[in-house]
């Protein structure tokens, strides 16, 4: 998988400045279609097609959806009608754009890792990409240690959330994007 980070690092204006914040607003605008001032998962998935147009990041339905769970989670919602708290609202959207960058350099790993392609890990696979993880992570002295300890619920897989939880905890950082 070649990614465009150059594309993707430009079409995420998470930063704060004040032309990215204007970038920001005009985009949250077209991610929200029916102007109501919040984000259904619908409607990200949408304009991940629509409105980002990158083949890539629209296909990475697992890191789109972990950046929508903890955007949306990651403030109490001020909305008197009580839908605030189930969907992204504008103050919440950088957030969501800082998160679906990060999830998605976690997600380009996890898949250069599951040789299977079946969105999981097994041991072997994780012993065979011993030189890739090391590379993105360090060191890592016991391989099936390391997988036992990411296997949080003892599957004998490791999932896309588990081993986001270990890449947040590692620092994980892959060594072709840009950043």
């Amino acid at each position: 998988m070649s990614i465009d980070w150059a594309e993707i690092n430009a079409k995420l204006p998470y930063e704060k400045t004040p032309e990215e914040k204007e970038r920001r607003m005009a985009m949250f605008n077209q991610f929200d279609p029916n102007g109501n001032g919040i984000l259904s998962l619908a409607e990200v998935d949408k304009a991940m097609r629509d409105v980002l147009a990158i083949d890539d990041l629209f296909d990475a339905k697992p890191a789109i959806m972990r950046a929508f769970q903890i955007a949306k989670n990651c403030t109490k919602s001020n909305r008197s009608d009580g839908h605030g708290d189930d969907y992204i609202e504008k103050r919440e959207f950088r957030y969501f754009l800082l998160s679906l960058r990060q999830y998605f350099e976690y997600f380009v790993a996890f898949e250069r890792i599951d040789e299977g392609g079946d969105r999981r890990v097994n041991l072997e696979e994780f012993i065979a990409a011993k030189d890739k993880v090391e590379a993105w992570v360090g060191p890592v002295d016991d391989m099936e240690a390391e997988f036992a300890k990411i296997d949080a619920n003892g599957g004998g897989q490791i999932l896309f959330d588990e081993f986001c939880n270990w890449a947040i905890g590692k620092a994980l950082d892959l060594d072709d994007d840009e950043e």
